[in-house]
């Protein structure tokens, strides 16, 4: 998967983690991150990364996320091997 299709991935997963309270809660209370800086961190794509890991940590956002992106969960770990940070990733 290209850089460019993952964050796109990874955009929608933030969008889908700031739209419920709840998630949005556990992301900055794990990330360490406030409200401000998820505004201002969303376009690096190792913070995107980060937004990815944090959404595979819960099989059960996995498959609300995919379901309403319309993306199977295996494209949620391509985009996540894209970005910086991933094992795999190479500059």
């Amino acid at each position: 998967m290209i850089a460019a299709n993952a964050e796109t991935i990874a955009l929608q997963a933030l969008a889908y983690i700031a739209e419920d309270e709840d998630i949005l809660n556990a992301f900055m209370a794990s990330s360490g991150c406030s409200l401000d800086e998820l505004k201002t961190s969303a376009a690096d794509p190792a913070f995107l990364g980060g937004g990815l890991d944090f959404l595979l940590q819960d099989d059960g956002n996995v498959v609300e996320f995919c379901k309403t992106a319309g993306l199977d969960p295996s494209d949620l770990f391509r985009a996540r091997h894209a970005l910086p940070g991933s094992p795999g990733f190479e500059f």
